[in-house]
Protein backbone atom coordinates (compact mmCIF):
# COMPACT_ATOMS: atom_id res chain seq x y z
CA UNK A 1 0.00 0.00 0.00
CA UNK A 2 3.16 2.32 0.53
CA UNK A 3 4.23 1.98 -2.85
CA UNK A 4 0.87 2.63 -4.32
CA UNK A 5 0.29 6.23 -2.21
CA UNK A 6 3.87 7.19 -2.90
CA UNK A 7 2.84 6.72 -7.01
CA UNK A 8 -0.18 8.31 -6.02
CA UNK A 9 2.24 11.50 -4.70
CA UNK A 10 3.84 11.59 -7.21
CA UNK A 11 0.92 11.56 -9.90
CA UNK A 12 -0.28 14.49 -7.92
CA UNK A 13 2.41 16.69 -8.92
CA UNK A 14 2.86 15.67 -12.64
CA UNK A 15 0.84 19.61 -13.00
CA UNK A 16 4.12 20.74 -11.17
CA UNK A 17 6.48 18.89 -13.00
CA UNK A 18 4.99 19.41 -16.24
CA UNK A 19 5.47 23.72 -15.00
CA UNK A 20 9.13 23.27 -14.48
CA UNK A 21 10.10 21.85 -17.54
CA UNK A 22 8.10 24.71 -19.15
CA UNK A 23 9.74 27.32 -17.01
CA UNK A 24 13.43 25.60 -16.96
CA UNK A 25 13.70 23.62 -20.48
CA UNK A 26 16.58 25.09 -22.71
CA UNK A 27 16.16 24.14 -26.09
CA UNK A 28 19.33 23.71 -28.59
CA UNK A 29 19.57 26.60 -31.13
CA UNK A 30 20.27 24.43 -33.48
CA UNK A 31 18.39 20.72 -33.81
CA UNK A 32 21.23 19.04 -35.71
CA UNK A 33 23.19 19.80 -32.84
CA UNK A 34 21.31 16.67 -30.93
CA UNK A 35 22.49 13.87 -33.89
CA UNK A 36 25.74 13.76 -31.97
CA UNK A 37 26.54 12.48 -28.32
CA UNK A 38 27.95 15.78 -27.50
CA UNK A 39 25.08 17.64 -28.26
CA UNK A 40 22.77 15.29 -25.97
CA UNK A 41 25.66 15.49 -23.37
CA UNK A 42 25.07 19.55 -23.22
CA UNK A 43 21.21 19.53 -23.96
CA UNK A 44 21.07 16.98 -20.65
CA UNK A 45 23.77 19.09 -18.61
CA UNK A 46 21.96 22.61 -19.98
CA UNK A 47 18.53 21.00 -18.60
CA UNK A 48 19.51 18.89 -15.27
CA UNK A 49 15.72 20.19 -13.31
CA UNK A 50 13.66 19.76 -16.54
CA UNK A 51 15.42 16.29 -17.57
CA UNK A 52 14.64 15.43 -13.36
CA UNK A 53 11.16 16.70 -13.98
CA UNK A 54 10.99 14.42 -16.75
CA UNK A 55 11.62 11.39 -15.00
CA UNK A 56 9.11 12.31 -12.40
CA UNK A 57 6.40 12.84 -14.55
CA UNK A 58 6.78 9.65 -16.68
CA UNK A 59 7.14 8.39 -13.20
CA UNK A 60 3.45 9.77 -12.39
CA UNK A 61 2.32 8.30 -15.67
CA UNK A 62 3.73 4.69 -15.23
CA UNK A 63 1.53 5.04 -11.29
CA UNK A 64 -1.35 5.87 -13.14
CA UNK A 65 -1.29 2.78 -15.25
CA UNK A 66 -0.03 0.59 -12.81
CA UNK A 67 -3.82 2.27 -10.33
CA UNK A 68 -5.67 1.84 -13.32
CA UNK A 69 -4.84 -1.66 -14.08
CA UNK A 70 -5.28 -2.63 -9.81
CA UNK A 71 -8.69 -0.91 -10.29
CA UNK A 72 -10.05 -3.29 -12.61
CA UNK A 73 -8.71 -5.88 -10.99
CA UNK A 74 -11.30 -7.99 -8.34
CA UNK A 75 -13.79 -6.28 -6.23
CA UNK A 76 -15.16 -6.90 -2.93
CA UNK A 77 -19.05 -7.67 -2.24
CA UNK A 78 -21.60 -4.64 -2.67
CA UNK A 79 -22.17 -2.52 0.32
CA UNK A 80 -25.43 -0.20 0.02
CA UNK A 81 -24.99 3.48 1.08
CA UNK A 82 -26.38 5.04 3.82
CA UNK A 83 -25.64 8.32 3.44
CA UNK A 84 -23.17 10.82 1.04
CA UNK A 85 -21.46 13.78 1.33
CA UNK A 86 -19.62 15.30 -1.63
CA UNK A 87 -16.21 16.21 -0.66
CA UNK A 88 -14.61 17.24 -3.92
CA UNK A 89 -13.50 20.69 -2.73
CA UNK A 90 -10.43 18.65 -1.34
CA UNK A 91 -9.05 18.20 -4.55
CA UNK A 92 -8.80 22.22 -5.26
CA UNK A 93 -7.40 22.57 -1.57
CA UNK A 94 -4.46 20.45 -2.56
CA UNK A 95 -3.75 22.06 -6.12
CA UNK A 96 -4.17 25.49 -4.43
CA UNK A 97 -2.10 25.08 -1.36
CA UNK A 98 0.77 22.69 -2.52
CA UNK A 99 1.22 22.42 -6.14
CA UNK A 100 0.87 26.14 -7.71
CA UNK A 101 2.97 28.04 -4.84
CA UNK A 102 5.94 25.56 -5.62
CA UNK A 103 5.94 27.06 -9.74
CA UNK A 104 7.24 30.42 -8.05
CA UNK A 105 10.68 28.63 -6.97
CA UNK A 106 13.71 29.89 -8.58
CA UNK A 107 14.60 27.10 -10.43
CA UNK A 108 18.45 28.67 -11.26
CA UNK A 109 19.17 28.73 -7.92
CA UNK A 110 20.81 25.61 -6.25
CA UNK A 111 19.66 26.28 -2.77
CA UNK A 112 16.04 26.95 -4.06
CA UNK A 113 16.43 23.12 -5.50
CA UNK A 114 17.18 22.14 -2.30
CA UNK A 115 14.54 23.64 -0.33
CA UNK A 116 12.04 22.40 -3.68
CA UNK A 117 13.07 19.00 -2.99
CA UNK A 118 13.28 18.85 0.63
CA UNK A 119 9.87 20.40 1.13
CA UNK A 120 8.42 17.78 -1.52
CA UNK A 121 9.75 15.04 0.53
CA UNK A 122 8.30 16.65 3.32
CA UNK A 123 4.89 16.72 2.30
CA UNK A 124 5.02 13.39 0.81
CA UNK A 125 5.86 11.98 4.42
CA UNK A 126 3.02 14.11 5.19
CA UNK A 127 0.73 13.22 2.36
CA UNK A 128 1.53 9.45 2.83
CA UNK A 129 1.22 9.30 6.80
CA UNK A 130 -2.41 11.12 6.97
CA UNK A 131 -3.44 9.05 4.32
CA UNK A 132 -4.45 12.18 2.12
CA UNK A 133 -3.43 10.97 -1.54
CA UNK A 134 -7.29 11.02 -2.51
CA UNK A 135 -7.27 14.18 -2.69
CA UNK A 136 -4.99 14.22 -5.40
CA UNK A 137 -6.34 16.82 -8.36
CA UNK A 138 -4.82 14.49 -11.35
CA UNK A 139 -7.64 12.25 -10.49
CA UNK A 140 -9.84 14.51 -10.73
CA UNK A 141 -8.61 15.44 -14.03
CA UNK A 142 -9.38 11.85 -14.74
CA UNK A 143 -12.51 11.84 -14.16
CA UNK A 144 -12.61 11.05 -9.93
CA UNK A 145 -14.59 12.01 -7.54
CA UNK A 146 -14.47 12.27 -3.54
CA UNK A 147 -17.25 11.32 -1.73
CA UNK A 148 -17.49 10.48 2.24
CA UNK A 149 -19.74 7.91 2.90
CA UNK A 150 -21.55 5.53 5.93
CA UNK A 151 -21.78 1.76 4.37
CA UNK A 152 -23.68 -1.55 5.44
CA UNK A 153 -21.47 -3.80 4.81
CA UNK A 154 -21.77 -7.79 4.80
CA UNK A 155 -22.68 -9.44 7.72
CA UNK A 156 -25.02 -6.04 8.52
CA UNK A 157 -21.73 -4.47 9.07
CA UNK A 158 -22.09 -0.41 9.62
CA UNK A 159 -18.56 1.54 8.43
CA UNK A 160 -18.80 5.10 8.98
CA UNK A 161 -16.89 8.35 7.26
CA UNK A 162 -15.10 6.08 4.30
CA UNK A 163 -13.83 7.72 1.87
CA UNK A 164 -14.82 6.66 -1.87
CA UNK A 165 -12.97 7.60 -4.82
CA UNK A 166 -15.31 6.57 -7.76
CA UNK A 167 -16.04 7.80 -11.50
CA UNK A 168 -19.82 7.89 -11.37
CA UNK A 169 -21.89 10.00 -9.12
CA UNK A 170 -22.73 8.23 -5.44
CA UNK A 171 -26.14 8.78 -4.41
CA UNK A 172 -27.85 7.50 -1.06
CA UNK A 173 -28.66 3.71 -1.32
CA UNK A 174 -26.22 2.70 -4.59
CA UNK A 175 -24.84 -0.70 -3.68
CA UNK A 176 -21.01 0.03 -4.48
CA UNK A 177 -18.79 -2.60 -5.56
CA UNK A 178 -14.73 -1.67 -3.88
CA UNK A 179 -11.40 -2.16 -3.65
CA UNK A 180 -10.03 -1.51 -0.35
CA UNK A 181 -6.78 1.37 -1.07
CA UNK A 182 -6.28 1.95 2.95
CA UNK A 183 -8.24 0.90 5.96
CA UNK A 184 -10.76 3.83 5.17
CA UNK A 185 -10.08 4.65 1.93
CA UNK A 186 -11.54 2.69 -1.51
CA UNK A 187 -12.04 2.88 -4.90
CA UNK A 188 -15.88 2.21 -5.24
CA UNK A 189 -17.84 2.00 -8.74
CA UNK A 190 -21.64 1.30 -8.89
CA UNK A 191 -23.39 -2.14 -9.26
CA UNK A 192 -26.19 -2.90 -11.86
CA UNK A 193 -29.22 -2.83 -10.75
CA UNK A 194 -29.59 -6.40 -12.22
CA UNK A 195 -26.61 -7.78 -10.35
CA UNK A 196 -27.89 -6.64 -6.90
Amino acid sequence: MIRRKIELYILSLWLLFLFIIVITITLPACWESLLTIDGWSLFLRENVVSVISFVFLLYGVYGWFRFNFELNGATNLPFKVDSVEDINYEHLIFLATYVIPLVSFNFESIRYLIVLSGLLVVMGVIYIKTDMFYANPSLALLGFRIYKVNGAFKNKEERNGIIILSRSTVSKNDKLSYIKLDERIYYAKKVNNEQG
